[in-house]
Formats: C-alpha cells, sequence, structure tokens
C-alpha cells in the first residue's frame, strides 16, 4: 500500500510555488488516491492536472498499481483546514456543534493556530424602553474541536 504521507510530501513539493494548500490527502487499501487542492484563489482544472501529471511521474505503476484523482475541495465541503476559515472570512457558514445545536452565521476570524473561530450570529433581544424585540448580532467564539462541521452558507 502507498503511503499517505509518502502523497502529501509529494503534492506539498508540486504546489509550492503557488498559492494552493492541500486540504486532504487520502489512500485507500487499494491504492486509490484522492487529492483534494484550494487556494484562496480558487483552483482550476489546468491546475488539478499539472498537479496530477507531477504526481504520476513521481510514482511508479510498475511498482505498486494506483488510481489517482486531484480535484479541488467541494464548496459545500466542510472545512478541514485553517485556510479554508480564512478564505471565507466575511461569508455565512453553518456550524454544527457536537452537542447538536445549529447554527448560521457570518465568519469573522480564526485563530492563528486554526483551533477557534468566531462568528457573528443574529438573534432577537428586547432591549429596555422599547416595545419589540430587536435583531442583535453578537461574536461567538468556538473551537474546532466542540463541532462536528463548519461549511460554507448557500442561499437560494
Amino acid at each position: 500500500m502507498i503511503e499517505r504521507e509518502k502523497i502529501a510530501g509529494l503534492v506539498e513539493r508540486a504546489i509550492e510555488s503557488t498559492d494552493a494548500y492541500v486540504v486532504d490527502v487520502t489512500v485507500s487499501e487499494d491504492n486509490d488516491i484522492v487529492v483534494e487542492l484550494d487556494s484562496a484563489t480558487g483552483v482550476d482544472l489546468d491546475f488539478c492536472s499539472e498537479v496530477n501529471r507531477l504526481l504520476n511521474e513521481a510514482l511508479d505503476r510498475d511498482v505498486e498499481d494506483y488510481s489517482l484523482e486531484v480535484g479541488t475541495a467541494s464548496l459545500s465541503a466542510p472545512f478541514k483546514v485553517r485556510q479554508q476559515y480564512e478564505k471565507h472570512i466575511g461569508d455565512d457558514v453553518d456550524v454544527l456543534t457536537c452537542d447538536g445545536r445549529k447554527l448560521k452565521g457570518r465568519l469573522t476570524s480564526v485563530s492563528e493556530d486554526g483551533s477557534e473561530f468566531t462568528i457573528e450570529v443574529t438573534r432577537k433581544v428586547k432591549l429596555a424602553g422599547e416595545k419589540r424585540p430587536r435583531q442583535v448580532a453578537e461574536p461567538l467564539t468556538l473551537a474546532v474541536a466542540d463541532c462536528r462541521q463548519v461549511a460554507y452558507h448557500f442561499d437560494f
């Protein structure tokens, strides 16, 4: 079986002079290799093809057979790395916490180490002296470890 770390290292070398980053690398027991890439400016088909070509040149099918798929992280897929949080600062995100809460808010920041992020959630609050509740935006900081998933919010 081809080692995941070997593939991850090859991918890092293939993208080192670009603004792209690795979102995920998986290698199955049958050597089905899937590489997910992203960048702040987006990843196109030509870039994925070039990375695929470089990986194929570095691997030897005569030694060990494999299948290889290089693509971009889906916009609807949950965030996996800090750079995805950074890319979506200012965008609305959906959060599912480990305790089952579903939150929607505007992503405002992510910690330097990627362990926490802050969203601005809107809730109704009745302020003193007012008859009707008002929508108020409040910051909420969450630990990534306390969330099952965080993903870009789509409005249809």
